[in-house]
């Protein structure tokens, strides 16, 4: 693990300095941090808050197996899953988990149903990933008699808002986000634990929800998408796609009304084209700064945060 004065410059932006304390009890990980694109160096959204004795992972992208056994996390010591809403790549990465998490090497060993929780539809999911790998799971009851119970399936779902779990200390309440008019449902999540806190927007256009959950809060997550306005101008297809999400410069607002401890840009879309570059980590941070002048992190993968009663340490697992 490198600490923060050993990441290359750029990669993160503060306007404060966070306290470098050891490993506390209060920690989230940024497992995946990117959008559709398949970058090996950005996989699709996810993210793994531990709190107290609990290990809960929101949103399962592609690569949220292999980041999770980077962290040395065996997959089925996951006590709880969670649902923003139904776009692929928040779940692409479900199905590996739930199969590969029931296997017996270290990295799974799941020996409890998998417990998920989303908005309605989630049950109808699993459902479908139950019959459509009915084979598999039947030949290695079998062949390899894994344990029934850690291929079983708990889905329960919700109406936002509502506290959705609730165990050991730990409080997770979802709450509706506007991901856009047919993008329903769609909830952002306030994970609560020993009087700190976090906030996770999932998937949003400008919503004042956000920043209600958010005020004061140690860690608010939010989502961004950035594109060169004369991109923008000419492709309707990254119209339809960018008025779904939140520009750097409206996020900003979000920060400067909520004034979380720290606010950490995850699932951070970037539009180009042959003509058009992508925007950098620097230009999301220069239209950030329009609006908002507090500590600011532009999220990677396996990038920590480790929440203590006087600061947050900030590293990169390598």
């Amino acid at each position: 693990m490198r600490k923060l004065s050993s990441i290359v410059a750029g990669l993160l932006t503060l306007a404060c300095s966070f306290a470098l304390a050891q490993s506390g009890d209060f920690k989230v990980t940024l497992l995946g941090t990117g959008v559709p694109n398949p970058r090996p160096e950005r996989f699709s959204q996810s993210t793994l808050v531990e709190a107290g004795s609990q290990k809960l992972v929101f949103d399962m992208g592609r690569g949220v197996t292999i980041r999770l056994w980077q962290l040395k996390l065996p997959m089925g010591r996951i006590d709880a899953h969670f649902i923003t809403h139904f776009h692929s790549d928040h779940l692409v990465g479900l199905p590996d988990l739930w199969l590969t998490g029931w296997l017996r090497p270290p990295y799974g060993q799941r020996q409890k149903p998998f417990l998920i929780y989303g908005p309605p539809g989630t049950k109808r999911l699993m459902e479908g990933l139950q019959t459509a790998f009915a084979a598999d799971i039947e030949i290695r009851l079998v062949d390899e008699q894994n344990p029934p119970a850690g291929i079983a399936v708990e889905a329960r779902e919700f109406d936002a808002p509502a506290v959705v779990y609730e165990r050991d200390g730990v409080k997770v309440s979802s709450f509706v986000v506007d991901h856009g008019d047919v993008i329903k449902p769609a909830v952002g999540y306030r994970i609560d634990y020993d009087g700190r806190s976090v906030v996770i927007s999932g998937d949003t256009r400008l919503t004042e929800e956000i920043v209600r959950q958010s005020k004061g809060v140690d860690l608010l997550i939010h989502e961004v998408a950035a594109i060169d306005p004369k991109l923008l101008a000419r492709s309707p297809a990254f119209q339809r796609i960018f008025a779904h999400h939140v520009s750097p410069e409206q996020a900003g607002t979000v920060f400067a009304r909520a004034q979380p401890k720290l606010a950490v840009y995850s699932h951070i879309a970037r539009y180009e084209d042959p003509q058009t570059p992508a925007p950098n980590d620097a230009d999301i941070v220069r239209e950030t700064r329009k609006t908002y002048a507090g500590p600011l992190a532009v999220g990677v993968d396996l990038m920590q945060f480790d929440i203590g009663a006087k600061g947050i340490a900030i590293s990169v697992v390598q």
